[in-house]
């Protein structure tokens, strides 16, 4: 299985991108090849909050989704407090990966995605090509005082 990794900087706090990037609705909006991902049960009592789980311990959900136009099942697992985001899939190109956000200095973080998979062409590529779009909509659309995109209605 080969091993792939990229990073890049984005100008904006770690916990703002961290909480962008976890929320499973919205992440397709910020990873190209990402074309939708639904949880496939109710979402886990240890999502309530860290009082609701260990420390360090992750937020496990089962989820489908839709990559190039394949559907298949997967899970996620949401780290909040060491800002990680876990994922895998099944299938013929056993798939998984990481992304990791990093303080830098204020207002600013260090984005890394680690990938595992079977798949050889063009991997490096869309690592590159999914930090660029996800630097560039978080960087591009700043939360308001709620939290949430601008424009966006909760």
């Amino acid at each position: 299985m080969g091993e792939h990794e990229a990073w890049t900087t984005v100008d904006v706090a770690p916990n703002i991108l961290f909480e962008r990037l976890s929320d499973l609705h919205h992440l397709p909006e910020y990873v190209p090849w990402l074309t939708s991902l639904h949880p496939t049960a109710e979402i886990p009592v240890t999502a309530q909050g860290p009082e609701a789980r260990r420390p360090h311990q992750a937020v496990h959900q089962d989820v489908d989704v839709t990559v190039g136009g394949g559907h298949r099942e997967g899970w996620i697992d949401v780290l909040d407090e060491d800002r990680v985001l876990r994922w895998g899939m099944d299938g013929p190109h056993r798939y998984g990966g990481e992304l990791v956000v990093d303080f830098v200095a204020d207002g600013t973080s260090k984005l890394t995605v680690r990938v595992h998979t079977t798949e050889t062409t063009n991997v490096d590529e869309e690592l590159d090509r999914t930090l660029a779009s996800i630097k560039t909509a978080v960087e591009h659309d700043p939360p308001t005082e709620s939290g949430s995109p601008e424009g966006e209605q909760g």
